[in-house]
């Protein structure tokens, strides 16, 4: 049987196996479309004192990225279903196309074709990793989830001539699962020695200066290796629905202004009120580490009217 033959059966059976879902799917919080108060577009913004040669991004859709599973045309796609706490798994996927085949051609964005991120429901578990794609359309890579429950699979691409997208499909790991509360809000996380420090408030609808600064036993670090074009990556997800922001630090290596660390700095935007888990993942000493925090956003949000600078995506800023 061809692929397209497989992915076609394949999705006939998620069909039948997400309606017998959709009642689980309450306990464990939405993973449809959020309120009509939460619509506001989830976007990163260059700000008004001209930091940076980000242009203003805004998502053509009133959903944050993440939250489909399908959107223009494209269905995300998820191949392996037996999933076993602990154990590294070939884990395999594709992403169809309008015209129902599996994509094979996709522009390169910060280094990679394609950004997959797996995290726990309970977003106490994050993996960033970059598959590698075979011939025929098919993605694989191994991943090894660490507890048995609910995790959400994003993917982060643009296909050649298309807008760049983040698609999110649900995955199960079998065995017993407790959930866990989410971790407590907190401006300093430690990792392998380091320490990164969070400053910086989210405020719904504005732009929100957000400053990263890293240091190892005491000492601030100022050789930071870049890392998927950047001196860091920034991925934001807010709790209640796993919707999903994707930023960008202000600058790059090599622009002649961006300093190696010790800080990073990002210019984001949340589409409402509530808790989020940011993760930063950067490089130093050719090893990459994730850095977690959990920050609140409060106020109202403040819906934008102006038009953008330029196309955005969904859950993308660049």
């Amino acid at each position: 049987m061809n692929t397209a033959a497989k992915l076609g059966s394949y999705v006939l059976g998620l069909a039948v196996v997400f309606g017998g879902a959709l009642g689980a799917g309450k306990a464990v919080g939405p993973v449809g479309t959020p309120p009509a108060a939460d619509h506001a577009a989830m976007t990163a913004q260059a700000p008004a004192d001209g930091h940076g040669e980000h242009a203003t991004q805004q998502v053509k859709s009133d959903t944050p990225g993440g939250l489909q599973v399908s959107q223009n045309g494209y269905t995300f796609t998820p191949l392996t279903t037996a999933l076993k706490p602990g154990e590294p798994t070939d884990f395999r996927f594709a992403v169809t196309g309008p015209d129902g085949k599996p994509v094979t051609d996709y522009q390169v964005q910060h280094d990679k074709k394609l950004h997959f991120i797996v995290v726990s429901r309970d977003l106490g578990s994050f993996q960033h990793v970059h598959p590698e794609m075979a011939a025929d359309g098919v993605w694989s890579v191994k991943v090894t989830f660490p507890e048995a429950g609910g995790y959400r699979a994003f993917a982060d691409f643009a296909p050649t001539g298309g807008e760049a997208l983040t698609l999110g499909a649900d995955v199960a790991v079998a065995g017993d699962y407790q959930p866990k509360p989410l971790p407590e809000t907190s401006r300093t996380a430690t990792v392998d020695g380091y320490t990164v420090t969070l400053d910086g408030d989210l405020t719904p609808g504005r732009t929100s200066k957000l400053t990263l600064k890293v240091s190892k036993d005491g000492q601030p670090v100022t050789d930071l290796q870049p890392y998927l074009g950047a001196y860091g990556h920034l991925v934001a997800l807010r709790a209640k629905d796993l919707a999903y922001l994707h930023v960008h630090p202000d600058g790059e290596p090599g622009d002649g202004k961006t300093k190696p660390g010790p800080e990073i700095v990002f210019y984001a935007q949340v589409p409402s009120t509530g808790d989020y888990r940011l993760f930063l993942d950067f490089q130093h000493g050719d090893e990459v580490r994730t850095a977690d925090f959990t920050l609140g956003a409060g106020g109202q949000p403040q819906v934008q009217t102006s038009e953008p600078a330029t196309g955005g995506h969904g859950g993308h800023s660049h």
